[in-house]
């Protein structure tokens, strides 16, 4: 193939996949100007490439606007590389919420964000914007920062090479405070998020490791600031961890 054709490939690809990309939470249907809006794509583009991506399944039409189709529901569920892990870590999340009535989340992490892989939410707990397949960034979480705290020097180095924006107004920002943060957390095997995410919530959490000791995922359980002890609910997360952990091995 020569280099011009590999071009195009690549650029098609790149459009297919902002397309896909452009649905945010909460969407039902998208009319082509508002793709062509998000995408920054020519309507004409949007109007051809739609097209193949109706034909495979991949987007459904919604009236005068389209939506994901289930095609892509039907790919989700064979990408899920943790199924394993999602499956394992059911029960110990259940027993979280039901011992605590606080939401449970299960990640892991990508890049220099967190991915859930399941969300269990208590009845009162704040509404978080969380979501399973949801991504956030590492070092604004509980789960981020206790997977980091585990994780290789050149993962941390990342994270922080790539900028650390504020989320809230309480988020680490500074990489030094964050190196400290996770040399306490490698202490004491309990990360914290207070209110670092969002105002009036607090996290603690625990890695999920691996033989050689490498974080391969974390939990954690998130409150309201004025309901939720941290002091009193970490023990619990940290021991579901622990069970965890020695489960997957």
């Amino acid at each position: 193939m020569c280099p011009a054709h590999r071009n195009d490939d690549a650029s098609t690809a790149a459009r297919l996949t902002a397309l896909l990309t452009a649905f945010r939470p909460g969407d039902d249907a998208l009319g082509v100007s508002e793709l062509a809006r998000r995408t920054e794509l020519p309507k004409s583009s949007v109007h051809r490439l739609t097209g193949h991506l109706l034909s495979h399944g991949l987007l459904e039409r919604d009236g005068k606007g389209l939506r994901l189709g289930l095609k892509l529901f039907e790919i989700g569920q064979l990408a899920v590389r943790q199924r394993d892990l999602v499956d394992a870590a059911r029960p110990y999340l259940a027993d979280l919420r039901e011992a605590t009535r606080n939401t449970v989340h299960l990640a892991v992490l990508e890049g220099i964000e967190v991915v859930y892989l399941d969300i269990l939410r208590g009845p009162d707990a704040p509404t978080l914007p969380s979501r399973v397949g949801g991504r956030f960034p590492a070092h604004a979480t509980a789960v981020g920062k206790a997977i980091l705290a585990f994780s290789q020097e050149s993962v941390v180095d990342t994270v922080i090479e790539a900028g650390l924006p504020r989320v809230s107004q309480r988020t680490v920002t500074a990489p030094g405070i964050l190196r400290r943060q996770l040399a306490k957390i490698r202490d004491d095997g309990l990360a914290y998020d207070r209110e670092e995410s969002g105002i009036g919530v607090v996290c603690t959490a625990s890695p999920l490791r691996g033989a050689d000791g490498v974080a391969r995922a974390a939990i954690s359980l998130s409150g309201w600031t004025n309901r939720m002890r941290l002091d009193r609910v970490a023990p619990a997360v940290r021991t579901a961890a622990l069970a965890l952990s020695r489960t997957l091995r």
